[in-house]
Formats: structure tokens, sequence, C-alpha cells
């Protein structure tokens, strides 16, 4: 350690949200440069290296490794419409001549191309291709260390066939790999149904590392039902009968802007019988103005049941690439039709006054009897039922999923959970081999368009799931794989003997294989075990004051166990609990 290229840290970095930022940063395996951007240190890098070393052993088999540059031309990312789609999202430059570039976000298009130039017949398919490499995209607000940053390393794979049988079995293979690498990295994951959103394409699954700091939500049901939450379908009740259904009736219900006053103002004037008014019986309509990729804007209304409110990220899944923003007081006053706080159906829809495109809750199905606004203000709309009294031009799935919903295949109610994206594998069909031309000639001499597969795995981003899964509050605890080393020696007794024994026992294990940190730092035995928690090496072995009773001691980091080991056993009890 007297030579490594670390120092480690006792306070946590200012701008640190989670446990793997503020750990990583303290033990020395990353440095900020700029925002969203990370150096790797020697001990960062070497677990890194760790992550790419599991990936690429799972992937050779069914893959063949590449390498695409980073820095890219816009045409092809034109010719798919994602130069516009990404909007922001991406770095865009120019040369000296003018031209316009991109740093890859994804590669797609790089592959297409490459194939096309390459392949002509179906005797050249299947084929799989992968690499391992730095990706860019120009997040609005980088947080979490690595685990939302503008610089990341990222695997991504592709696969090519002639039909959609071939991409249905790469499409497994590939998820089997997964499966084995994310087994092998040592962290509680979960597989769940996804939205494929700017990459396009049909069947697309996650793979999700399990823990408090994720950003992404999803739910799971007793059943084995699992989805991100931007891909729940509701579970559609069925349309109701309602010929005996009272006349919608406009009733005074003064100073009610929030569902919840209108609850308590229906429930005190216009009480009925068979139970009190509760949200659920409102239907809340929601106004947002949609941006599409290209500038242009679109008013946009979405009724849901008042008791729900609208999740922005299952909503931008619907919308994607456009995006929603708040509908704001200059667009009210664009609409003069509409009565803020009191909205109803019949202002919305496109057949409507107001032209605004009226997409409802799939809950909202016919026969269903609604409170909500009559657009006039102090003045709600009591009985007003779904395909008798107003019809909605189609639905949205944007209402937020609760605790307790039901799995829409029946397996039993929604349980919520965090995650963080690590893996997203899709079934892209011939979404970029239609847009660039990618075809082949089949068994019968007819050009036919290839059928794609699309696999990436966070591989920079692992590193800190792998940190959140496995840290405690002293520090890094590495699951054996990953560790920058196998053992971190520390010489915790005074005099020449501690040393000396200290450097012996490092040249053992050093021949058997094992690698070795040693701690011989002039630094007090409780800084060194605080660094040794801190920087998270599986096993701990300390050289003390033991040694004068002829023992060494060897400490598992995460389990904490302790033993005290005969000088004459302890490189055998090391390499035993190196190897297994």
């Amino acid at each position: 350690m007297t030579e490594l290229f670390v120092r480690t840290l006792r306070e946590d970095p200012a701008d640190a949200e989670v446990p793997s930022h503020r750990w990583l940063v303290r033990a020395g395996y990353i440095r900020r440069t700029a925002p969203g951007v990370y150096s790797w240190l020697p001990l960062g890098y070497k677990v890194l290296r760790n992550v790419e070393r599991i990936v690429r052993e799972e992937m050779d088999p069914i893959s063949q490794e590449i390498l695409l540059p980073a820095l890219l031309p816009r045409e092809p990312y034109e010719a798919t419409g994602r130069w516009d789609e990404y909007g922001p999202n991406i770095f865009r430059i120019k040369d000296r001549r003018g031209s316009d570039y991109l740093l890859g976000p994804t590669h797609e298009e790089i592959f297409t191309l490459l194939v096309k130039e390459m392949c002509s017949s179906y005797k050249d398919l299947p084929l799989a291709l992968y690499q391992i490499q730095t990706k860019y995209r120009d997040e609005a607000r980088p947080r979490a260390g690595l685990l939302r940053g503008r610089e990341f390393v990222m695997k991504d794979s592709y696969t090519f066939d002639i039909d959609d049988e071939g991409l249905e079995k790469q499409y497994q293979a590939h998820r089997d790999a997964y499966i084995r690498i994310f087994d092998r990295l040592g962290f509680e994951y979960a597989i769940v149904r996804a939205m494929s959103g700017a990459m396009g394409g049909s069947a697309s699954e996650e793979f999700l590392a399990i823990g408090d700091s994720g950003e992404d939500t999803f739910v799971r049901s007793p059943g084995g039902y699992a989805a991100n939450v931007e891909a729940v379908s509701t579970a559609i009740p069925e349309p109701l009968p309602y010929d005996d259904a009272p006349a919608a009736h406009v009733e005074d219900t003064p100073n009610t802007p929030t569902i919840e006053t209108l609850v308590a103002v229906a429930n005190e004037k216009h009480p009925r019988a068979d139970r009190p008014w509760q949200a659920s019986d409102t239907l809340k309509n929601v106004l947002l103005m949609v941006v599409h990729p290209d500038g242009t804007k679109e008013p946009l209304a979405i009724g849901l049941p008042g008791d729900r409110e609208v999740d922005m990220k299952r909503l931008g899944a619907q919308l994607d690439p456009a995006e929603a923003e708040p509908f704001g007081e200059d667009d009210f006053k664009d609409h003069p039709g509409l009565v803020k706080g009191y909205i109803g159906p019949q202002a919305l829809g496109l057949e409507s006054s107001t032209k605004i495109r009226y997409l409802v809750d799939p809950r909202v199905v016919t026969g269903t009897r609604w409170v909500t606004g009559a657009n006039e203000p102090g003045r709600h709309v009591f009985d007003l039922v779904a395909g008798r009294d107003f019809t909605p031009d189609g639905t949205i799935e944007a209402a937020e999923v609760k605790e307790g919903d039901p799995a829409p295949d029946g397996s039993g109610p929604l349980h919520l959970a965090r995650g963080m994206e690590m893996g997203h594998i899709f079934q892209l069909g011939r979404k970029y081999a239609d847009a660039l031309g990618l075809k082949v000639l089949d068994q019968n001499g007819k050009l036919v368009t290839v059928t794609m597969g699309s696999y990436g795995i966070g591989v920079s981003r692992a590193v800190a799931a792998v940190a959140e899964n496995t840290s405690d509050d002293k520090g890094l605890a590495w699951p054996r794989e990953l560790a920058p080393y196998d053992v971190q020696l520390v010489v915790a007794g005074k005099g020449d003997e501690a040393i000396t024994a200290a450097n012996d026992l490092a040249s053992r294990l050093h021949e058997m294989g094992v690698s070795v940190l040693l701690d011989d730092r002039k630094a007090t035995p409780g800084v060194k075990f605080a660094d040794a928690e801190l920087i998270g090496m599986p096993t701990i072995v300390v050289v003390g004051r033991g040694l004068a009773d002829g023992v060494i001691e060897v400490r598992d980091r995460r389990s904490g166990e302790r033993q005290d080991v005969p000088v004459a056993e302890v490189t055998d009890r090391i390499l035993a609990a190196v190897r297994g």
C-alpha cells in the first residue's frame, strides 16, 4: 500500500447520495472528474476488469467480440429517426468541415451497417456480435456516482437472423447467459417485463438489481408476474350495465379545487344511500402538453380515477420519443373553453369544441359511473356514465401503480420494489434492418430483411450495483470474483518480526496464485483496520500481537468472523478461503 495509487477518505463526498457512490470514492476506487464523469483508480479499475472478464467468459461461447468507434456520423442515426428522437440526450459535435457527429449512446445503426457490408446470404447467418465500450449520454441531472453518469462502460451485443424463429433462439441464449453473468456478479436481481422505448422492437426484458437506491420501480406478484412499472398493464374490469343508472346531473360543489375537497362536499351536500363517496368515484382530468422531438407541441388530457396520480415515468414510456410537460397558465389562456379545476369530459376529445385529445385510464370502462368536472366554476357532474354520456378517444397506461393492485395475469396482488437497471434485452425485429436496408438472399434466392436482437449490460454500473448490495456501515465488502485482491494483509505488530512474517506470507500466497494487498504503511493498527474494512477485500489477514503466540488472525470481511490460525496452517487456511 505504500506503492499503491490510493488515498482513502474519512468523510463522505459532498455530492454522494447513495452508498455505492460514498464508499467507492472514500475507498479510493474512483474520483470525480466532471459531473457524471469519473476516473477509475487502480482498485476500481481492477473491479471493472473483473466484471468485463465475467461478461466475456459468458458471452464468448455465444457471440464474437468486436470494437466499434465511439465517434459516429450523423447519417445512420438520421436514417432511423434517432438523431431527432434522442433530442438533447446525445452529445453532438461538428468536425472542422462542419460535418455532424455524435458520441455513441448505443450502436444499433453501426452494427447493422457493418453486417450489411459483410453479409449477403442466409449462409452468413445466424450471427452474434458484441463489444464492451464506453458510451455517452448527456444526462440532464447526472447523479448517484456510477449509477447515472454521462460516460459509462457498456456491453452491447446484437444478433442477426433470417427469421423470427432464429431470433427467438438467440434471444433465449442471451437471456440464459445474462442469468449466469448476474448470478456470478453476486447481487440480488429480478427479471421483469419492460418497455422498448427508443430502441423499438417487440419483446423486451430488464434485469434489475434489487435495492432501495434503485431509480426504477417494479412490481412482482406471488404467482410470478414481474414487470417494470412502465410496462405494467392494468387489469381491465368487465363493462357494466347502465340501463338503470340515473341520468347525469350537475350539482353545485363550491370551493372544491381538489379531489379531497370534492369528496367532502359530495358527502355533505349530495350523500347517497348505499355508501359514501370516495376518491375512486371521481374522474380526474389532467392536462399536459406533449412535446415532440421536432419541437412541435400538442395538448393532451388524461382521465383517471381520483385516487391515483399520473406517473410521469409510465406516461413518458407511452409517449416516447415525445415528452410531456405541465399545462401552464399560457396554455389555459390559449384554450378558454377549459375551466381550470373543474374540467370534465364534455369539454375534451377530438370531437369536442377544444379538439384536445382525451385518453383515459383502462379502468374507465363502459358503464362505470363518475363524479367529474362540469366545466363550470364550482360545479361537478354526478352519475356521468362512460359509454353513455362520454366517449374518450382511447386509453393510456399512465396512472400510478399501487401496492396490492391485481396482477394483469391474475397471479395475485402486486408488490412494489425498487431496482436499478443492469441489463436489457430486446427482440428488435426489423426496425433497423428496414431503415438501413439490411437484406440477404434466402434459400430460394429471394431478398429478405434480416431480423435483429439487441442486448445490453451496464458494465461500469455493475460495479456500483454490487457495491450497493454488499456494502455495510464500515465500507465495501466485495464478492470473491470481483475483488481487486483476494487478501488484504495487515501488518499490525511492531518490530521487524511482524514485517518479515507478513512479507514471507505474502510471497508464499503469491506463488500459489493468491493476489495480496500488503498494508505495509507506518500507520496505527486502528487506521489500518478501518481502511481494510473500507476497501473491502474478502479476506483480511492480520499479522500482529498474536505472532508471539504463534498465531495469525484471519478475518472474513463479509461475515466478520475471526479466527486465530497457527502460523504453520495459515497458508492452507487462506488458500481454502480463497478457492472455496
